[in-house]
């Protein structure tokens, strides 16, 4: 568990560069946010979460992977993340923010997840 990053993962990096990309700025991990927000983008009252497929169970083929070893524990520790996550969304969106969770299964394929990313945030 030590070697498992919460910050400045490769997912997260790879999101980043594609957002500054499009020309937009952003605030790292803001502690007075809940959920601590992998990207915050202040003036566009927009928050993005970037989500390792199998630490928040997604439901693509890398969240559905079940652990061989201490199997109850780790399942008990995804779905609390699961739990947390939906808690923070919904406070979040209570204070006004607009929130967007990129997958990791969804940075296969950067020129769609580029697009959407544009179109989120070139929406307001």
């Amino acid at each position: 568990m030590a070697a498992i990053r919460s910050k400045d993962t490769k997912p997260e990096m790879i999101v980043r560069r594609l957002v500054h990309s499009l020309g937009f700025r952003y605030r790292l991990h803001r502690k007075n946010l809940p959920g601590k927000p992998d990207l915050v983008l202040p003036r566009l009252k927009t928050v993005i979460f970037v989500n390792g497929c199998y630490w928040h169970m997604h439901s693509c083929r890398f969240g559905r992977v079940y652990p061989k070893t201490n199997a109850i524990f780790w399942q008990k520790k995804r779905r609390e993340n699961v739990l947390r996550d939906r808690r923070n969304r919904t406070k979040l969106k209570r204070l006004g923010w607009r929130v967007l969770t990129i997958w990791e299964c969804q940075l296969k394929n950067k020129d769609r997840l580029q697009e959407r990313l544009n179109s989120y945030l070139s929406d307001l």
